[in-house]
């Protein structure tokens, strides 16, 4: 970590931006086959270094046990060798994915001749802000490299010296292939100041700004930046059991939608039952959740029936627990379901449990969210799990990337139009 004085932190940062913006061209064209010796050499570094990056997660865990963080976010900052493991994975898959850059997206002719294509090519310099993840570096830095972009990557300072040690592995793949290393560069200062520069551009060398982290994080790069987003600010997920669902399947997809993982954005904050299954869902669903060890906020209707647990207020339905709560509702069948998701919803995932094909034609077609499922745990929200190796993040907006934001979302496109001596009349 660098000791920089406030003053310097601009300069700092616009020759980041300038290194980056040379980086970009020689990324751009740069071929599959040495991108792909890169993301290999990257995952094989990240585990031969795995000591030196348990060493590194050690140190932020510690501050951040004194520090007293919350469990959900110790969780999200700890490194193991299966987490590490895990990130030499994703980087490999991301390696065999298919290069989306030359892509042709579509192709016709026109009546006098001309041959248009719409093609794939880089955003050209993208800007990662997240927090207390450190597998977002790799995962971040693989996919902008696999789609021939330059990254500027800045880690929360609570993650910083474990993503300071896999940014080192990153830049041994570029060398290795003989990349520009200033292709993925790391924010070397802990500073704020540091974020309020990026969100300027830093002189029009980033085109486009990813935030992943929390609620306070995302709002400010929402709120302040001078470049396009793609983000989430909260992932409120939804998950409704209809009447028509199986009993077991919904006890196995209601836990592990909450409790798998309750610090991830994908993860169930609301569970709505219909009010024709109360009698044979309700109980089973609270008591599967209870057994697992999360906290039920029950609506009136629900304590109505079975009292004993915290009621519900108006502001749990729009909470993000990130933590082993959920909210229950008891809602009037598919209606009642679209109703309240589409009041309250974050626009994140939403997942329905149905053997009806009406009710799921009904739940794809009414609620505007960016990723829908059926009969499937809301924990698949994810880019991994979408077979694109990795994510930087799940966008909820509904410009240009939406849902995971994998390889093909961190491209553009141009036009080719191809002629033989047309003019214009």
């Amino acid at each position: 970590m660098l000791d920089v004085a406030k003053d310097d932190i601009r300069a700092l940062m616009l020759q980041i931006g300038r290194n980056a913006r040379a980086a970009a061209h020689p990324l751009a064209i740069a071929s599959t086959q040495r991108k792909h010796a890169a993301l290999v050499s990257m995952a094989q570094e990240i585990l031969n270094r795995t000591d030196a990056i348990l060493d590194a997660n050690a140190i932020d865990l510690e501050t951040a046990r004194a520090s007293d963080m919350a469990p959900s976010f110790i969780d999200r900052l700890t490194l193991d060798e299966g987490r590490i493991s895990a990130m030499a994975d994703g980087i490999r898959a991301i390696a065999e994915l298919k290069d989306p850059i030359g892509e042709v997206i579509a192709e016709w002719d026109r009546p006098n001749g001309l041959h248009i294509e719409r093609v794939r090519t880089p955003l050209g310099v993208i800007g990662v802000i997240y927090e207390s993840r450190p597998n977002v570096t790799a995962d971040a830095g693989a996919l902008c490299l696999k789609a021939g972009n330059a990254v500027i990557l800045r880690g929360g300072s609570d993650s910083l010296h474990s993503s300071q040690a896999i940014h080192e592995c990153l830049v041994k793949g570029l060398r290795d292939a003989g990349l520009p290393e200033h292709a993925i560069q790391m924010v070397p200062v802990s500073d704020r100041a540091a974020v309020g520069e990026m969100l300027t551009g830093l002189d029009g060398a980033i085109d486009v700004i990813v935030p992943r982290g929390g609620k306070s994080l995302v709002a400010r790069v929402q709120n302040d930046a001078r470049v396009p987003v793609f983000a989430h600010l909260e992932g409120i997920c939804h998950i409704y059991v209809d009447a028509s669902a199986d009993l077991d399947m919904a006890k196995n997809l209601v836990v592990n939608s909450k409790m798998r993982r309750t610090g991830i954005c994908g993860a169930a904050e609301t569970l709505l039952v219909d009010s024709a299954a109360l009698g044979t869902h309700l109980m089973p669903l609270l008591v599967a959740l209870t057994e697992a060890g999360c906290e039920i906020r029950a609506s009136a209707t629900v304590l109505k029936v079975f009292p004993g647990f915290k009621p519900a207020n108006d502001e749990d339905w729009s909470t993000e627990y990130l933590d082993a709560i959920i909210s229950v509702a008891i809602v009037d069948g598919i209606g009642g379901a679209i109703s309240h998701i589409n009041r309250y919803s974050s626009h994140h995932t939403e997942a329905i449990i149905s053997e009806d094909a009406a009710s799921v034609a009904r739940f794809f077609n009414e609620i505007d969210s960016a990723i829908l499922l059926h009969n499937a745990s809301t924990q698949f929200a994810d880019g991994g799990e979408f077979g694109m190796g990795a994510e930087i993040g799940i966008a909820t907006g509904k410009m240009h990337a939406r849902g995971p934001v994998g390889v093909e979302q961190l491209t553009s496109f141009k036009y080719r139009v191809r002629g033989d001596g047309q003019t214009r009349p």
